[in-house]
């Protein structure tokens, strides 16, 4: 009896050299149009027209003319140097502040969810609102924390009108309106701590102290890369606080790289406040990206 060839269920086997369906690489387009017209196009503009000195009407090229402008204004290099320690103070003031108000907020403590709520308020309340109204309460002669420090028989500097204090008010005004987001991203990393790791330590018979060292520092981890690049790279970009607080003033003291940008802009200079703008861009990208890479190499080790 003659053994029949066994047929396959599955049909017959694809042909070799097959081509791969099209149709997912085109469902990127649309997306890539949107990208190219956003961002690309603009940011090649802007490099161009960095290199020019132009108006609304023409243009001239001028090469790196503007960027040797830029770099030999004392005040625009100043406000480089501002830009970085304002985004430096600030994000380190949240991730700091934003830690030890998500441990205290995941604790069992009383009005937990109403403390929650007032934390995050700030963060809802428009930036010109907010700095509009710290301008009055920080007001040297009439303001509320200098009558109130002078209760106590402490004289308050001007808070806004001292070179000194500018910016450094500014930047507390700023981590008091976004530490509560930060306290946010710590919350939703703390609570996402399998409780399973705190049991073991309770049985080990570990302190507070080493529960947030040994478990929570390490486990949230990841809120605090989100924190640092977050608050960094709006502490970069900062402008509309600064520019609502005390518009770069006394002087240039409180003057960031946005704020510099605009009043070359206000005057005129439209070529060199687009070389402002690429500088900015630059700074971000050199500060952001690697830090970006290194902290996600990171990985939790316990």
């Amino acid at each position: 009896m003659e053994a029949r060839p066994r047929t396959s269920v599955a049909g017959p086997a694809p042909a070799a050299g097959r081509k791969k369906s099209p149709y997912p690489s085109w469902f990127y387009l649309p997306a890539a149009i949107v990208y190219a017209v956003l961002f690309l196009v603009p940011t090649v503009t802007s490099f161009y027209f960095s290199l020019t000195r132009w108006s609304i009407f023409d243009s001239q090229f001028i090469g790196f003319d503007n960027y040797v402008t830029f770099f030999r204004e004392p005040a625009l290099v100043s406000g480089l140097w501002h830009t970085v320690l304002y985004a430096v103070i600030t994000s380190g003031l949240k991730v700091l502040l934003g830690l030890g108000l998500a441990v205290l907020l995941t604790s069992q403590i009383i009005g937990r969810g109403y403390l929650r709520s007032v934390v995050f308020f700030p963060v809802l309340v428009s930036t010109i609102g907010v700095g509009l109204t710290f301008t009055i309460l920080l007001d040297p002669e009439e303001g509320l924390v200098n009558e109130s420090l002078a209760l106590i028989g402490v004289q308050g500097p001007g808070w806004l009108t001292d070179p000194s204090f500018a910016l450094m008010s500014v930047a507390l005004v700023d981590v008091w309106k976004g530490v509560g987001l930060a306290t946010l991203i710590y919350i939703a990393g703390i609570v996402s701590i399998p409780q399973e790791y705190f049991e073991a330590a309770r049985v080990d018979g570990a302190t507070a102290w080493q529960n947030f060292v040994k478990i929570v520092l390490p486990l949230a981890r990841p809120a605090t890369f989100t924190v640092i690049l977050l608050s960094l790279i709006g502490g970069l970009r900062s402008f509309d606080l600064i520019w609502a607080m005390t518009r770069g003033g006394p002087g240039f003291t409180s003057d960031v790289i946005a704020s510099v940008i605009y009043k070359q802009y206000q005057a005129g200079f439209y070529g060199l406040s687009t070389a402002g703008n690429v500088v900015l861009f630059l700074l971000v990208t050199a500060i952001i990206f690697p830090l970006s890479r290194y902290l996600n190499s990171k990985e939790v080790d316990l």
